[in-house]
């Protein structure tokens, strides 16, 4: 009997599925190779700044004409303003070009986590077109303004 029951155990075991591991596909540049960078429009372009505390500040356009806006990680935080920056950027470039790029800059003070967080917003807000970039000295002025660094 205890040899049927380990039987039993062995087949089911082998024949059920396990649960895979997910994981994001993501694309990493060659550092080898040097081109020369595509210029991008600032119109189309939200920059997300990766601070300390779970903290996120982010911002359209170009660094240090308009201060970050402070959000945190989640559906009304960082997702919300992905959404609405989104829709708000498609309205105003109609057209195959009317998607918005986003610059993810992670900071020394933040956490990988925080990085993987940015990452999982934009699977869940299906941005097209998105970069992990160096972050920019005035970018670190501006968390150090909004204590986020």
């Amino acid at each position: 009997m205890v040899d049927l029951a380990f039987l039993l155990i062995t087949f089911f075991m082998l024949t059920t599925t396990l649960n895979k591991p997910k994981a994001m596909n993501l694309a990493m540049p060659d550092n080898s190779i040097k081109t020369s960078q595509l210029p991008v429009p600032e119109s189309r372009t939200m920059t997300i700044l990766l601070g300390s505390h779970n903290k996120v500040a982010w911002f359209m356009g170009e660094p240090g004409k308009t201060a970050p806006t402070v959000d945190s990680y989640g559906p009304n935080g960082l997702r919300k303003a992905l959404i609405e920056n989104g829709k708000a950027v498609a309205a105003s470039h109609p057209g195959p070009d009317g998607y918005m790029i986003v610059v993810i800059k992670p900071s020394e003070s933040s956490t990988y986590e925080n990085l993987v967080s940015a990452l999982d917003e934009m699977s869940i807000t299906a941005i097209k077109s998105y970069a992990i970039v160096k972050i920019l000295p005035v970018e670190l002025d501006a968390l150090k303004s909004q204590n986020l660094l």
